[in-house]
């Protein structure tokens, strides 16, 4: 762009050279005459900085004056405007104006050729950039210098953030102090506790979990331990007997107690809903019921089932949520009324989306325990059966992990417990979508 001007301001002090040149042709009786006297030979060829040459050319006479190593143009032969062009005289570049003269008098064309050195046009170019160039230079780095300040500022509780939390123990999950910082650390800040109170909780939950099980693990296993030192002091078979019994059921209460660990392990988290698959809820319900019909008749009860929302589809785990019926069923069992004959009824409706009920007639849950009962390892004081506290605990996380609404209530004023699980809306939809 510096050239560009630079080359316009020149080329009208060049052009005006060639329009000067252009006056002295004169005609004369017929013939051309050129007048050039030494002032405007001085005029055209004075320059502290360039060499100037030129030529006057006449289409029918040929060289008429100046120096005839001036270049022609390879431009074309149109020139009804002045040309200007780039060339080389004596291997230095020269900026050449060509300027056309037609004179009707003597029917004749003269060409005028004025070419100059570009000594005076790179120093011009130079003292522009450099005035332009330099002022630009000194503000980026006034700039840059301003914007590295700011930075580093900016940066720098950030930086105080990352060395406190670099120097904290993996032990340590206290909230960060945001006293003294900027809206924007403290809304990091702000996110980072969060994120420290959710890892605290989790980390207590599993402690206390780890602990509860050692517990729950231990009793049976010690149980155990003592129910074979007793059979290994004892001679006669008739006499080992009720210590084995007491090994059985010390057994049957430790595989209890891990296969509801194992299943408790299932419930965490997943990564969205990408591992729930279609289910036939209707068909699922029914199976379960039949798979449990038997041990409940032999406890003395009668397992129903009732369904007006046949073919069902859910999307969801079937095995989490066969385990969630199936401890609903085992607790309805364990827990039934001893003197009378029990009954055990599983409804499954669709108002307007699925509503699965299971509802029994036995011994009950208090109103101020429904609370605590879904609590690990919490079981009711002076609470029958074998259980290990984790039943209704793993039916929640089942629960909680599909959006199922859990509500807990009982069956009547003083006796049964009626369990109902509803399921959400998006549960039956995504499943309408897939199969779409």
């Amino acid at each position: 762009m510096t050239l560009h001007y630079v080359n316009e301001t020149y080329d009208h002090w060049l052009l005006d050279s060639a329009s000067s040149l252009a006056q002295e042709i004169k005609i004369r009786d017929a013939n051309v005459l050129i007048e050039l006297p030494n002032s405007t030979l001085e005029i055209v060829r004075w320059d502290e900085q360039d060499k100037t040459f030129f030529k006057i050319f006449s289409k029918k006479r040929g060289l008429l004056a100046g120096d005839v190593f001036v270049p022609e143009s390879s431009g074309g032969n149109d020139f009804s405007k002045p040309f200007f062009y780039e060339s080389y005289i004596d291997q230095e570049p020269v900026r050449v104006v060509l300027l056309r003269v037609q004179r009707a008098d003597i029917q004749d064309t003269f060409y005028i050729h004025v070419a100059e050195t570009l000594n005076k046009r790179h120093a011009m170019m130079i003292d522009i950039l450099l005035a332009d160039l330099i002022p630009q230079f000194l503000m980026v780095m006034f700039a840059s210098c301003f914007l590295v300040s700011g930075l580093t500022k900016g940066l720098h509780p950030l930086k105080v953030l990352a060395d406190e939390i670099t120097k904290r123990s993996p032990l340590d999950l206290s909230p960060i102090a945001d006293a003294n910082v900027l809206v924007e650390v403290k809304t990091l800040i702000d996110t980072i506790n969060g994120l420290l109170a959710r890892l605290s909780a989790a980390i207590v939950g599993q402690q206390r979990f780890v602990a509860n099980a050692a517990h729950q693990l231990r009793t049976p296993l010690a149980g155990f331990s003592v129910q074979v030192e007793r059979a290994l002091r004892e001679e006669n078979i008739a006499d080992i007997k009720p210590a084995l019994s007491q090994m059985r059921n010390c057994t049957e209460r430790l595989s209890h107690t891990v296969n509801q660990l194992l299943v408790l392990a299932k419930t965490e988290p997943v990564d969205g809903m990408n591992e729930f698959q279609p289910i036939d809820l209707c068909d699922l319900v029914r199976s379960t019921c039949m798979e449990w019909a038997p041990r409940a008749s032999s406890h003395h009860m009668e397992l129903g089932f009732e369904s007006s929302a046949p073919d069902k589809m859910i999307s969801g785990n079937e095995t989490l949520l066969r385990e969630m019926l199936s401890n609903l069923l085992d607790n309805a069992i364990s827990y039934r009324n001893p003197d009378t004959y029990g009954h055990i009824t599983v409804e499954l409706t669709n108002i307007p989306y699925p509503v699965l009920t299971i509802e029994d007639d036995g011994l009950g849950i208090p109103a101020h325990e429904i609370d605590k009962v879904f609590e690990r390892f919490y079981r009711i004081p002076g609470s029958g059966g074998n259980g290990c506290g984790l039943g209704l605990a793993i039916v929640k996380e089942i629960a909680d992990m599909h959006g199922i609404r859990l509500k807990l209530t009982g069956a009547t004023a003083s006796s049964g417990t009626r369990v109902t699980l509803s399921f959400p809306e998006r549960q039956v939809q995504s499943v309408y979508a897939d199969q779409a």
